[in-house]
């Protein structure tokens, strides 16, 4: 039985950690024949991307902090020089200060809202039009959403704001960089036990609310979302872009239940 992704090579930028979903696609990746490249953002968590990329056989693990321009940059003339070409980018990154997250939403700082944006949603745009010329082939670039970027859940706060700017990144990207046979689209995952979902107050009631409420009765496996990515990046999600794939055990069609 053929691979999926056999012959294809997968840049996954954001895995953190092994409870994270870029690590789940990034085992998904691999499992269905493709070279996984990892990056990793500075010094304290290179040793760990490492070892985290040694774990998925990762074929080089590189450093790149989204928010610099320079190091974007330099991350595309090391692939360069390594003679380098992408089928597939996976965006897996955000962030917002806990203190944001943690009061109001209309207590957020000025500063915090820019920085939730820029890395959460401007870094999108700015890798893939720096990596695009590294798809001559055309390819796809998946990023990682949320359902707070259309319905408000609390303590989310301003990063549903920055997954709404996301994802409306998804639709503006998919249709410039159609043209190339660049597919671009955001998975809306379910909520999942990853460290950065610690930072939001009470999200153990989150969990419990979706396990309760969705149509399976579940919440979501970070391998669900890692097989949707493989889908998406390979030649059976081919006629699929601009496009806010949920998995998340039907979640998000259900209204309010009554007593």
């Amino acid at each position: 039985m053929s691979q999926l992704l056999e012959g294809k090579t997968v840049l996954i930028l954001g895995v953190a950690n092994k409870w994270s979903i870029a690590y789940a696609i990034a085992e998904a990746c691999k499992r269905e024949g493709g070279k996984v490249l990892l990056t990793y953002q500075g010094e304290r968590q290179q040793r760990t991307v490492e070892d985290l990329g040694a774990d998925v056989g990762a074929s080089m693990v590189l450093n790149c902090d989204v928010t610099r321009d320079e190091e974007i940059g330099t991350l595309v003339e090391q692939l360069k020089a390594a003679g380098v070409t992408l089928d597939c980018v996976v965006h897996s990154i955000a962030f917002a200060n806990r203190e944001d997250l943690s009061r109001p939403f209309q207590q957020t700082s000025r500063a915090g809202f820019g920085l939730a944006l820029d890395v959460s949603a401007y870094s999108l745009v700015a890798v893939s039009n720096a990596l695009a010329p590294l798809m001559p082939n055309g390819g796809s670039i998946l990023t990682l959403s949320y359902l707070g970027a259309v319905r408000v859940v609390p303590n989310y706060n301003v990063m549903g704001v920055a997954k709404a700017a996301l994802e409306a990144c998804v639709r503006y990207l998919a249709n410039e960089m159609g043209a190339a046979n660049i597919r671009v689209n955001a998975i809306s995952a379910g909520p999942i036990k990853t460290a950065s979902a610690r930072g939001i107050k009470d999200f153990s009631k989150v969990l419990d609310g979706v396990a309760a409420l969705a149509p399976l009765k579940r919440v979501t496996d970070p391998a669900e979302v890692a097989d949707t990515a493989v889908f998406l990046a390979s030649h059976l999600g081919r006629g699929v872009t601009g496009n806010v794939l949920y998995v998340d055990a039907g979640f998000q069609v259900m209204g309010l239940l009554g007593a």
